[in-house]
């Protein structure tokens, strides 16, 4: 499962992003990568404002606390979550494959 990393110290999540999707979550695994559906189109940030506010509000941590490390401008990210354990978020994460 390479979906959870370590990047700088901090916890990382891979994700592959599925824009304009009637409701933002996570819909299974893709090619390694969590995939997640979003409810926004990607113009203007607003896809990446929609992945930053649902994966502060799924690992209930503060938006100021995800932050998209790699990946703004592509459909494959690299996310990044302070203050959480890599088994912190693998224990959320356990029903898309952990």
């Amino acid at each position: 499962m390479n979906h959870v990393v370590t990047v700088k110290g901090r916890t990382a999540i891979r994700i592959v992003v599925q824009p304009s999707a009637q409701k933002t979550k996570f819909i299974g695994l893709h090619d390694g990568m969590l995939k997640l559906a979003v409810a926004a189109p990607p113009v203007d940030g607003r896809a990446n404002k929609e992945i930053i506010t649902y994966l502060a509000k799924f690992f209930d941590v503060k938006k100021s606390q995800v932050h998209i490390f790699s990946g703004e401008r592509s459909r494959k990210k690299l996310c990044s979550l302070a203050n959480l354990k890599e088994s912190e978020v693998r224990n959320k994460l356990i029903d898309f494959g952990g």
